[in-house]
């Protein structure tokens, strides 16, 4: 029907467009044939239709035709019936645009899975493995490695994206091009098919065509003959029947060859109707559908390739979210106060240096009331006989110079089991973190114990299920392991309160001597003690100048004796030759002469003052600076602290 109206859609379409009227009453007959597609049907039945109306019916039947019209302009089947080859050339363009596409989808998520790889890559190189001691505690390294943690979970989302993309688009578009490319090598070969059967139809019309008129040409001549012969009064009877039969002969096989040339131009013209209106448009509808069906694939790949970015967005905004979060959690205070926690030594700063007066054996030319240059502390120094700094190489300057210089290499200690390599404070803490790790592991054994009393108890009242004694030997390890505990924790626990114990002491010593110092009337004396006798101010000392001493408060009168009370004696751990004579008023001190030798039983824990032992059996405290120590190598803890 849309081949047959097909001059009477731009008949119409024209007439409409002049005259809406007109071409309203020139439709309606055509109207009625088709009025049945404004019906309502049902199933088994129609319903009664509603008779349009005049101005109706004519603009509904005017939609119908133009809706028709363009949907059959549309069509490659009746628009492109010639257009084989060019068709031919247009899937395949369609297809290879399909496959380029999809190239393009396998490098972009090729680029996504690399840049994960390379993101990965960066989060192990920038965040390598730490045992348990070299967890960071900073909160700048902590938001870093949250950071690091969040870059990690991005990188994770953008293989997600390479992921889908290689699923939903490109694997998706592969399998459809192996379809598109069968299902149209197939729709072609049907269209050559259709052209050879048409091809081979038109040979046969053309053969008979030819025979038709090659027998219409002999017959002719043989008609021609036969006149010529009967016309003829000297040719003999037998000659024109002759050339009679021949003609009457001619004449039947010609109208033969035209009945068969009629027949086959008959059944060639319907051929080429189906053809050209049945099986070329089609086949050509096909082809139409196959390459709307490939657009509109590549439009839903277009939408999956957004997707796959789109269904993400949420979870890198997370990430994101969490860096942000990471960067607000720094805290400068808190930075600052875990490196004093870290790398407090919980030693003293160092004394003053006095000052040196080499002008003491000057004869004085003035009176006594001439005023020196002398600082009035230092001259009160001088008069009580304190030694004067040596310039040697063991001299308090050098011996604290890693103390003094902030970024002083510090010199690599051995580990030593009850951490007497560290300085005091460290020591403490790192004390304090051992006993409460062996606490927790005290307190799983002991819950495994109870779990083994348990399960004894149940085996003994339901035999069945177990037998009791089978329990024994693990309660009896589990509690042996729980008396090693409880030997460690006390062994940390009593290094931790002499730790304890020596920081408070050093801590009343600072005290008691920042009290003498701010004393109106008080007098240092060279050995640490205190005196108010000003008539002690002129006497001149006997012994040579040396450096002064480390202070030394008095004493807790049962703290040396707690130390002394010992059955067994310290090792000696080293030798000391004494620099300076040192005469020890305070109790605990030793006295010691210039160039006597001295054995070392304990360091100098940071105090300024040293542990030795005399010949005679003797031990007490000495100054540190008064002393030249040399320290035996495989002596266990003969590290002195600087």
């Amino acid at each position: 029907m849309f081949t047959e109206h097909k001059s009477v859609f731009l008949f119409v379409d024209c007439l409409w467009s002049r005259a809406p009227g007109r071409a309203s009453l020139l439709i309606q007959e055509e109207v009625k044939e088709v009025e049945c597609v404004f019906s309502r049907q049902t199933v088994g039945r129609t319903e009664s239709r509603r008779p349009f109306g005049e101005s109706e019916r004519g603009e509904n039947c005017f939609q119908y035709w133009r809706t028709q019209k363009e949907d059959f302009a549309m069509s490659w089947g009746t628009e492109l019936w010639d257009q084989f080859e060019n068709l031919d050339k247009h899937t395949q363009w369609g297809i290879d645009f399909l496959e380029r596409y999809a190239k393009f989808v396998k490098e972009r998520l090729e680029i996504e899975q690399n840049y994960a790889k390379q993101l990965r890559n960066l989060v192990k190189k920038y965040c390598p493995k730490r045992s348990k001691d070299e967890e960071p505690r900073f909160t700048s390294c902590l938001s870093f490695y949250s950071i690091l943690n969040e870059l990690n979970d991005y990188a994770g989302q953008r293989e997600v994206v390479a992921e889908e993309m290689a699923h939903r688009v490109y694997g998706e578009l592969m399998r459809y091009s192996q379809d598109l490319k069968a299902e149209r090598k197939h729709h072609l070969q049907e269209g050559r098919k259709a052209q050879q059967h048409l091809d081979h139809c038109w040979k046969q019309m053309d053969n008979s065509k030819k025979k038709f008129e090659r027998e219409c040409k002999e017959a002719e001549k043989s008609q021609i003959t036969y006149e010529r012969l009967d016309n003829d009064i000297n040719a003999t009877k037998s000659e024109v029947e002759k050339a009679k039969a021949q003609f009457y002969m001619r004449t039947h096989a010609a109208d033969e060859s035209k009945n068969e040339y009629a027949a086959q131009l008959q059944s060639f013209n319907a051929e080429q109707w189906k053809h050209f209106h049945s099986a070329i448009p089609q086949i050509f509808k096909n082809l139409q559908n196959m390459d709307e069906r490939r657009t509109v694939k590549l439009g839903e790949t277009y939408r999956s390739f957004a997707e796959a970015e789109r269904r993400v967005i949420p979870i890198i905004s997370k990430c994101l979210e969490g860096m942000v979060s990471a960067a607000k959690a720094v805290d400068e205070r808190r930075d600052s106060a875990i490196v004093v926690e870290s790398f407090k030594s919980g030693f003293e700063p160092p004394a003053d240096f006095p000052f040196e007066d080499f002008s003491q054996n000057l004869s004085r030319t003035g009176s006594d009331g001439t005023i020196s240059n002398t600082p009035k502390g230092d001259r009160d120094r001088e008069r009580d006989g304190a030694p004067g700094p040596r310039s040697d190489p063991k001299h308090p300057m050098s011996r604290t110079k890693n103390k003094l210089w902030l970024f002083g290499k510090k010199p690599k200690a051995p580990s030593l089991e009850d951490f007497s390599h560290l300085p005091p404070e460290q020591r403490r803490k790192r004390l304090q973190q051992r006993i409460d790790e062996l606490n927790r592991e005290l307190q799983k054994e002991m819950d495994q114990r109870d779990a083994l009393n348990k399960m004894k108890d149940v085996y003994e009242k339901n035999p069945q299920m177990g037998d009791p004694n089978s329990l024994q030997p693990k309660i009896s390890e589990t509690i042996c392991n729980m008396e090693k505990l409880r030997s460690e924790i006390h062994k940390n626990e009593t290094w931790l309160s002499e730790v304890e114990g020596k920081q408070s002491s050093r801590g009343d010593r600072r005290h008691s001597a920042d009290n003498h110092h701010h004393g109106p009337q008080g007098r240092e004396s060279p050995e640490g003690s205190y005196t108010d006798d000003t008539s002690q101010e002129h006497q001149t000392p006997h012994h040579r100048p040396g450096p002064a001493q480390p202070r030394h408060p008095n004493p807790d009168p049962h703290e040396f004796d707690d130390e002394f009370d010992d059955d067994d004696p310290l090792p000696v751990i080293g030798h000391c030759k004494a620099l300076y004579s040192f005469d020890g008023q305070n109790e605990g001190t030793l006295v010691m002469a210039e160039d006597e030798v001295l054995y070392i039983i304990e360091e100098d824990k940071g105090d300024g003052w040293t542990r030795a032992r005399k010949q005679s059996g003797e031990e007490g405290y000495v100054p540190t600076s008064y002393v030249e120590i040399t320290l035996e190598k495989n002596s266990k803890g003969a590290v002195t602290y600087i």
